[in-house]
């Protein structure tokens, strides 16, 4: 693969810590998932497209459902983590290896294309939704759950930011739900739902192992902990729970759909 930097990091660094995602990790309680699927109507073996799958929790739980998924990621050791989860749950699915920002598949392939907790990485957020928009058949759904920032809070974004990026280096940039939905009706797919909810992160200390978080910038992260700026510390809900610390973070859930006057005929 071809890839810049941005995109090189994200492969480094989730080959490098792919054994972090799978059981017991956060993203295995789908209850975000489900609340965002209940906006979404597919046919009973629909073609889904889960995007920069990690360890697989949302494809796999389609699969699961009856639905002929492909999951992809940028990197190798996720998903031969999806495969090895997959034939443990009697699933069978298939597993492609590429970006997010290019999508080596035809036109109107799919009725769902999915992305959870992943595009905070992307190189180009623009190109992503633009290819979704691509290989969705007319009337099919485009459904993105991420972390975000809430609309017109600039100081909590950029503290958030910095953050992030000395947690996680690969981290590139969280969106606000307003840029993500001009986004995807700049691309042909207008906005069915959106909502922003707060998911209680795990301890910083959890965080940062997860990330493998380098020793000089965990001291950075705690340090701007100690000075966060106090508007910012309420709308993030940051607190220390018995010496933990922990906040809330936003997360979006996005759903759209292509027109279905786009649907190839017959």
């Amino acid at each position: 693969m071809d890839l810049d930097p941005i995109q090189r990091a994200a492969q480094e660094q989730f080959a490098r810590q792919s054994h972090r995602y799978g059981a017991g990790h956060v993203l295995e309680n789908l209850q975000d998932l489900h609340a965002a699927l209940a906006h979404v109507s597919l046919p009973s073996m629909a073609r889904v497209l889960d995007v920069a799958c990690g360890a697989g929790h949302t494809g796999l739980h389609l699969a699961s459902r009856g639905h002929e998924v492909t999951l992809c990621d940028i990197a190798a050791p996720m998903l031969e983590r999806v495969r090895v989860a997959a034939e443990a749950r009697g699933l069978r699915v298939e597993t492609r290896h590429h970006a997010a920002e290019q999508l080596p598949y035809a036109d109107e392939s799919f009725e769902l294309v999915t992305c959870r907790v992943a595009p905070h990485h992307f190189s180009s957020p623009e190109s992503f939704v633009r290819e979704s928009a691509r290989v969705l058949r007319g009337g099919g759904f485009f459904l993105l759950i991420d972390g975000t920032v809430d609309d017109d809070q600039p100081e909590a974004e950029a503290w958030l930011h910095k953050v992030e990026k000395l947690r996680d280096p690969s981290h590139n940039r969280l969106l606000t739900p307003a840029t993500w939905v001009a986004m995807c009706e700049r691309h042909g797919l207008p906005l069915v739902h959106a909502s922003v909810t707060r998911f209680k992160q795990p301890d910083l200390e959890w965080c940062f192992e997860t990330a493998n978080t380098p020793l000089e910038n965990r001291a950075k992260v705690r340090e701007l902990i100690s000075n966060i700026p106090e508007p910012v510390e309420k709308l993030l809900r940051l607190d220390d729970e018995d010496g933990r610390i922990v906040w809330w973070w936003p997360r979006l859930s996005l759903v759209a759909r292509k027109s279905a006057a786009a649907a190839v005929p017959g």
